[in-house]
Formats: C-alpha cells, structure tokens, sequence
C-alpha cells in the first residue's frame, strides 16, 4: 500500500511542477504585454514587468532570464497565434467567401482578445522589427506565400478579379488590427470607455462586405 502510495506521489509531482510552472509563465507573460504595449521594448523595465505579474524580480528572471528573451516571447507567442489562426489554407471548406470571412473574423477575435499583444507587434514592425525580422522571413512569409498562390488561382479560376493579392491581405492587417492598436481612438470615436464584443462582431460584418464585394466574388 504505501510503495503504491509513493509512486502515485512520484507520478503526480512532475506534472504539479509543470502545471505551476506553465501557470507562472503564463502570468508573467500577460503582465510583459501590458508592460510592453504601455512603454515599449526601451521603456519597460524588468522591475515593473514584475511588479504587474505580482512576483519578485529574483523569481520572474528564473522564468525569464532577461528583458530581451521576455520580449522575443511575446512577440512569439502573438505571431503564433497570428499565424496559427490567420493562415487562409487552414480555413475550413473551399467556398473563398466563407474562406476570407472567417480569415477576418479570426483575426479580429485576435485583435479583442489580445489588444496589447498586438500593440507590442505593430511598434516592433514601426520600429523596423529589429527583433523579429528573421522570424517573420522564416514563418510569416512562406504562409503568406502559400495564402497569396491560393488567391492567385481564385483569380485564375475567374472567381475573383484580377487584383494584387497582396494587397488585399495588407488591407485585411491593417483594418482588423485597426482595433487593437488603436483602440482609444476608435473608443473615443464611438464615445466608448471600451471596446465590446459586439463591436468586433459589426466590424466584422463591415469588412467581410467590403472585401467581398471589392474583389467582385463570384458565387
């Protein structure tokens, strides 16, 4: 009884570990994005990083052991995200309309539910992605690649018009992201304190129509 007791602890121990450390990571991480969004890569400090993550610097550094390393995880984990949910051939069923509608919508869901991890991006891209560049050669671009063939045979097919497809991604970018990076203006526009879902929601439904109708979709 007690060595069948003992390895059931034995067993159980790494996975606590690993759920507590996922856990901080997790909080520290969501803390940077704040930090990060609110004063940028130079103006954030790992003291303040951890105050917002409710830790001390010593414990935070063990997760993390720099500034640097901390940012390039932010920016990692929202291009992920980004290209996980954003790339159009991952999209389910082969009807472009619903193809391109639920690109947009996914990545305006983004936008809502990661605002600041989106600021942290767009300044890194402003700033001439001096911290990103490589990782956006070796991951963004053969996406996009394979996202722009696809439109081009769309235009091929005579389903859409003959546009240039990267332009409509570019379009799509900044019109979803529109929200996140500049949410007090849009807030202010609307005489908001904050952004609701119903928002995405309608701004959702305005582009899906403009796009859709911009590149004369065929049905």
């Amino acid at each position: 009884m007690t060595g069948n007791s003992t390895s059931v602890v034995e067993e159980i121990k790494p996975k606590r570990r690993s759920r507590i450390r996922e856990g901080h990571e997790t909080r520290i991480l969501v803390a940077a994005e704040d930090v990060f969004a609110q004063f940028g890569y130079n103006g954030a400090s790992v003291e303040a990083i951890a105050e917002r993550a409710g830790m001390s610097k010593q414990n935070m550094l063990y997760y993390f052991s720099s500034k640097e390393i901390l940012y390039h995880q932010v920016l990692k984990t929202i291009l992920d995200m980004w290209l996980e949910k954003m790339t159009l051939l991952a999209q389910a069923g082969e009807d472009p309309a619903a193809m391109l509608e639920n690109y947009i919508r996914g990545k305006f869901e983004i936008s809502r539910t990661h605002p600041n991890g989106s600021k942290v991006f767009a300044n890194e891209i402003i700033n001439g992605a001096p911290h990103l560049k490589e990782y956006l050669r070796e991951r963004l671009l053969p996406q996009l690649e394979a996202d722009l063939a696809l439109v081009r045979g769309w235009i091929a097919d005579g389903i859409v018009d003959p546009i240039e497809p990267e332009h409509l991604f570019f379009t799509i970018w900044a019109s979803t992201q529109t929200y996140a990076d500049f949410s007090a203006q849009i807030e202010l526009s609307l005489g908001k304190e904050s952004l609701e879902a119903d928002d995405f929601t309608r701004a959702g439904d305005f582009l899906t129509h403009i796009i859709l109708k911009g590149i004369g979709l065929k049905s």
